[in-house]
């Protein structure tokens, strides 16, 4: 396979692209709705901000009494809505319907996590004194033992499996999925006297380290779920962490017009998908390991993997909902566990985000032909050394501030609590976005010190010294492409077809002119020999004389090869009818070329090189064709000639065909 052909192999047709890109858009934004935002929001309001009767709301919870003030007022309130605002009841409705408009589904769940006494070790001079020792969270130092008053779920420990859980990301540490629970039976008044009871008993105590109350809500006016968990993390300091995740999303597909109309923009993606995985793996299997030294070839290898996890998803998310609703309908008291789904669901929605965002970057790959479009890639191309290199000395500079930050102020300002926050800070920073007080109250000699000098270095001196580097390699890039000729338009490889067909034309016009001047002799009978001749002395070469002459054996009736006054004048009609569509031919070919010249003017479409690319293989393709041709007529000439009763004598001594210039017009016109 030639070097060409193997490039040419590797590119894709932009118009099936587009297509492609057109059709994951609309599955793409088809998950997702205009009213998610304001149905996060308005759950948002309601249980994190909603104050209690003390004034605490869940953002402010800072103690496990401010916990239970919390759960026992605002959480409640929130959960069970039993009365209209003029205070008349909403009916004998075993449901919840949250704002009026969303249903709680099956009941809310509290769970806890805890850690065992004497997890860690105490000092040997406070032994007397701290009889009890709790250690921050760790999977391996989980409490496992029942306690309490052993009457039920919420005293009684079990595991990650038993529960269908999963592990939880906190802001303190990560949390497995079992612990203690109690699911709150459905009434207000019910889950009043359950979280009463784990008030009393002393549900939550020293080994506490995180509550989670989890429970999900539909709304079947936007189709959306919303699932809510409300962390708080009690570390071993003391004292309490809220937080929260609140996720919406679209869990039944299929339910309005439009749904069905992303059902079918969902099977042509599939259609897509299949196509580009066999094309894709044909490629490799002949291109092997260089195929993958393309870019774009990689990229596309990733969207259509990411492409192939998203449809293997879709199919499970169907059938888990369908599983989950299923058993929420027969048994409507159990806790509807969507946390799970939820999850996935928005690392779903993630992927999608990212294999749409490749798929936009994909339109680089057709956009390159302009020498204007490349200067973005061929300036990071050649400087790529000199930013590695100089990263390497910025990161230098900047993790020894970020290590001189966290050690700073570590204990003190919460942007530089841990070494990753120092690092996003000082980022911050070099955007205008940072607290000085902050900084200046934690350290009121070394922290001006720290501001002023990582000021100076990062953001006048190395910043400056980074886009130093990319103005000069830009410069250069551009007064490169500036000293180039201006982009080279298809047109100019059209105006080269049409002076050589201009010129094949112009040349047939002077054969047909030479040829009536030897009519034009005025001999009453004009021989065969005396025409080659004439037409050999006026310069006409042997091959010439050939493809000429063949008209004389046309116009010779009897056979003959002797030309009567009739049968000369036929021959000048016919000539003259001949140069006439000639000349038309010609003026008809100027002024193409003048309105190819005038719309190529404005729209440059290939680079040089892509030119000269495609100017040898056209030129290649013409001397294939022109040699092809040249077969292929005299094969048709010596058709002619055995065709023919008496044959006159060529030059050369073989029969001559018989020649129609207005078929060899036509002939260039289509090579043209």
């Amino acid at each position: 396979m030639s070097t060409s052909h193997r490039i040419q192999s590797l590119q894709e047709d932009p118009r099936r692209n587009s297509l492609k890109g057109q059709g994951e858009t609309h599955v793409t934004y088809g998950m997702t709705s205009s009213s998610a935002y304001y149905y996060t929001k308005v759950m948002s309001e309601l249980f994190l901000q909603t104050p209690s009767a003390s004034g605490v709301s869940f953002q402010t919870i800072s103690s496990m009494k401010d916990f239970w003030g919390f759960a026992q007022g605002p959480l409640l309130d929130s959960l069970y809505w039993n009365k209209w605002y003029n205070n008349q009841s909403l009916g004998q409705s075993t449901h919840s319907f949250i704002y009026y408009e969303n249903l709680l589904l099956g009941v809310p769940r509290l769970r806890q996590l805890k850690v065992r006494n004497d997890s860690c070790a105490v000092h040997e001079d406070f032994r007397e004194d701290i009889l009890g020792c709790y250690d921050v969270y760790s999977p391996d130092k989980e409490e496992r033992l029942p306690f309490g008053p052993l009457n039920g779920t919420a005293w009684t420990y079990h595991s990650e499996d038993e529960l269908g859980g999963s592990s939880h990301w906190g802001q303190l540490t990560s949390y497995s999925g079992g612990g203690y629970y109690m699911d709150l039976p459905g009434p207000r008044e019910a889950s009043a006297n359950v979280l009463r009871g784990l008030k009393d008993g002393l549900w939550l105590d020293r080994g506490t380290r995180v509550v989670f109350i989890d429970f999900s809500v539909y709304n079947a006016n936007i189709n959306l779920f919303c699932v809510l968990r409300l962390v708080v993390e009690f570390p071993a300091t003391g004292g309490a962490v809220p937080s929260w995740q609140i996720r919406t999303v679209k869990l039944i597909r299929y339910v309005s017009s439009w749904d069905f109309f992303i059902v079918g923009c969902e099977i042509v993606f599939c259609v897509f998908i299949f196509y580009y995985v066999v094309e894709e793996a044909l490629e490799l299997r002949i291109h092997k390991l260089h195929y993958l030294s393309s870019v774009w070839n990689i990229l596309d290898v990733v969207v259509i993997l990411l492409s192939i996890m998203a449809v293997g998803f879709h199919v499970f998310r169907t059938l888990e909902v369908n599983r989950l609703m299923g058993h929420l309908l027969q048994r409507p008291s159990d806790y509807a566990d969507f946390e799970f789904l939820a999850f996935w669901q928005t690392q779903y929605n993630n992927m999608n985000a990212v294999n749409l965002f490749f798929a936009w970057i994909k339109i680089f790959k057709y956009i390159s032909f302009n020498k204007t479009m490349t200067q973005l890639s061929s300036t990071l191309a050649r400087c790529a050394k000199d930013i590695l290199g100089f990263a390497v000395m910025f990161f230098i500079v900047f993790f020894a501030y970020a290590q001189l930050g966290f050690l700073l102020f570590g204990t003190q300002v919460e942007n530089f609590s841990t070494f990753v926050k120092c690092i996003f800070t000082q980022f911050r920073i070099i955007l205008g976005d940072f607290d000085y007080n902050a900084i200046d109250k934690a350290n009121r000699i070394l922290g001006p010190a720290y501001f002023v000098t990582y000021v100076f270095f990062v953001f006048f001196v190395l910043l400056n010294m980074f886009l130093a580097i990319i103005n000069d390699t830009y410069s250069e890039v551009k007064e490169e492409l500036a000293e180039q000729k201006d982009e080279l338009q298809l047109s100019d490889l059209l105006k080269q077809g049409y002076n050589k067909t201009l010129l094949r034309l112009r040349l047939k016009k002077e054969r047909v002119s030479d040829v009536q001047r030897v009519l034009g002799g005025g001999e009453r009978q004009l021989q065969f020999e005396d025409f080659t001749n004439t037409l050999r002395e006026l310069g006409h070469a042997e091959h010439e004389i050939t493809e000429v002459t063949a008209a004389f054996t046309r116009f010779d009736t009897d056979g003959n090869c002797v030309l009567d006054e009739a049968e000369q004048e036929r021959m000048r009609q016919d000539l003259e009818e001949q140069r006439v569509a000639l000349s038309a031919e010609i003026q008809t070919l100027g002024r193409k070329d003048e309105g190819r010249s005038e719309t190529a003017q404005g729209s440059p479409w290939v680079s040089g090189e892509e030119f000269h690319r495609l100017k040898d293989r056209v030129l290649q393709i013409e001397n294939v064709l022109g040699s092809i041709i040249s077969q292929v007529d005299s094969a048709g000439s010596k058709v002619k000639t055995l065709e023919r009763k008496k044959p006159c004598p060529s030059p050369s001594g073989t029969a001559l065909p018989q020649m129609d210039f207005s078929e060899d017009l036509s002939q260039d016109t289509i090579r043209f």
